[in-house]
């Protein structure tokens, strides 16, 4: 192996990356970005890594979701709130169902460049650069709107700075605390079909720490009871951003992207060859590969030997995003894979995108009930091969939108414009996102003890 630096992945072949017309302008942005604090720490990154390995040994449970992708326009307090709180019931619901830890795990906090299929779009005859996300152009439909500039790197670097602040203060300053469970219900949510369970499982709660509390056991002397870890994640997909937020470790000299604890490949740029991979294989973060139907039980071998060659539990996540019609079909022969190989991996569900398809109104939408199917698949597949299922990974918001069709909030295609606000792909609301959260718990409480030696992989 070459020598590695936070800037070797400039000398591989490139995809998905944006076509900036001043190239003196992405150098200046980038230095400056360069001299900037980092948003995360290598102390938590590895506290994460930690974490992951508990759900790769199947002794806890991923839970990673949040925005599509963030938009500068929508970064406000409330948003933000709505979706933690959200986030927090799901978790609950999750710990209670499996008795086991949920690692909580956002896609916020520089979840803003997101690949895409093509690189325009026509609208009424007119072809434009295809909208990358808020960090690279804007998603207006105009000329001047989609020419990628790079001082929208730093815009995107300061709101990722203020949003882990409040979510800091959120998890850390008393909003997570257990004893507060009945008022992280949103408004809109009381009328779901699931609102009595969710009530039925905070009532649970209320009696344990009423117990804990006649014990002397408080959230005052017990910080388990008032705060909680939560860490940020995205797709690492524009690397000149991530290496300038590529810094070494003064205590273990490794390096780390510091803008997220967790990165994410993409299925669009995981060739083993290519400048995303050669960029995760030197830094030191929990990562994470998306899984599609088309990656080859060979490349995933290539990948795990590049990004993980002394099989470090806690390292890799391996995200499935499959479609509900060909789950059975594509994570065997993954599975199988990596136990042959002898290697340690979490599995994690992506359910969300392989069931994307276009309403007769026009707008992408993602059926529930196949994000469901997906799920639920998933499950039953590695309780038939001795596999544990050790997360989900969704797209949602703690908004009352109108992105995705069906569940209790009975959005229908005639519904969709109603308030669909994604700026890329449709998300579950919030009543969508605990629905789903009951019935993952369910899946989880049903699963058999599994064998460590399959969990290893041996």
């Amino acid at each position: 192996m070459t020598t590695w630096t936070p800037d070797s992945w400039r000398s591989k072949p490139i995809s998905q990356v944006p076509a900036y017309p001043d190239q003196a302008a992405v150098v200046e942005a980038e230095r400056q970005l360069a001299t900037f604090p980092p948003l995360v720490f290598a102390g938590e990154a590895r506290e994460l890594k930690a974490r992951l390995a508990a759900v790769a040994r199947g002794e806890a449970f991923l839970l990673q979701g949040g925005d599509c992708a963030e938009s500068f326009a929508e970064h406000g307090a409330d948003h933000i709130r709505d979706f933690f709180r959200v986030f927090l019931q799901m978790a609950v619901v999750l710990t209670h169902g499996a008795s086991k830890p949920v690692v909580k795990v956002g896609r916020v906090a520089g979840q803003f460049a997101k690949p895409r299929s093509s690189d325009t779009e026509i609208i009424d005859g007119v072809e434009l650069p295809s909208y990358r996300g808020d960090i690279i152009n804007a998603i207006d439909f105009n000329e001047g709107a989609r020419i990628p500039d790079p001082h929208r790197m730093l815009q995107a670097y300061r709101q990722s700075a203020a949003t882990l602040n409040l979510l800091r203060a959120f998890s850390m300053g008393g909003y997570a605390e257990l004893t507060r469970i009945h008022e992280w219900t949103v408004g809109f949510m009381k009328g779901s079909n699931w609102y009595p369970r969710y009530e039925e499982v905070a009532r649970k709660i209320d009696d344990a720490i009423t117990f804990m509390g006649a014990l002397g056991l408080t959230p005052d002397n017990t910080p388990a009871l008032k705060q909680t870890s939560f860490y940020t994640s995205h797709e690492a997909l524009l690397l000149g951003y991530e290496e300038a937020l590529t810094r070494r470790d003064s205590i273990s000299n490794d390096w780390y992207a510091t803008s997220g604890h967790m990165l994410w490949i993409g299925d669009r740029t995981r060739q083993p060859d290519a400048a995303h991979v050669e960029y995760f294989a030197g830094i030191k973060n929990p990562i994470g590969i998306k899984c599609g139907p088309s990656l080859t039980s060979d490349d995933l071998l290539r990948l795990l030997d590049r990004l993980n060659p002394t099989d470090e539990a806690g390292r890799i996540t391996l995200i499935g995003r499959f479609g509900a019609d060909k789950v059975r079909e594509h994570l065997p022969r993954l599975i199988e894979t990596v136990q042959r190989a002898g290697r340690t991996v979490v599995w994690c569900s992506d359910p969300m995108h392989g069931n994307t398809i276009k309403a007769s109104t026009g707008f992408k939408t993602r059926p529930f009930d196949r994000v469901l199917t997906e799920v639920k698949s998933f499950f039953e597949v590695h309780r038939e091969m001795g596999t544990y299922a050790g997360g989900v990974h969704i797209e949602m918001t703690g908004d009352d939108v109108t992105e995705c069709v069906g569940g209790v909030s009975a959005v229908t295609e005639a519904t969709l414009s109603d308030r669909y606000n994604t700026y890329c792909d449709p998300r579950l609301n919030a009543s969508q996102a605990l629905e789903l959260a009951f019935l993952v718990a369910e899946e989880i409480h049903t699963e058999k003890p599994v064998q460590q030696d399959a969990i290893a992989g041996e």
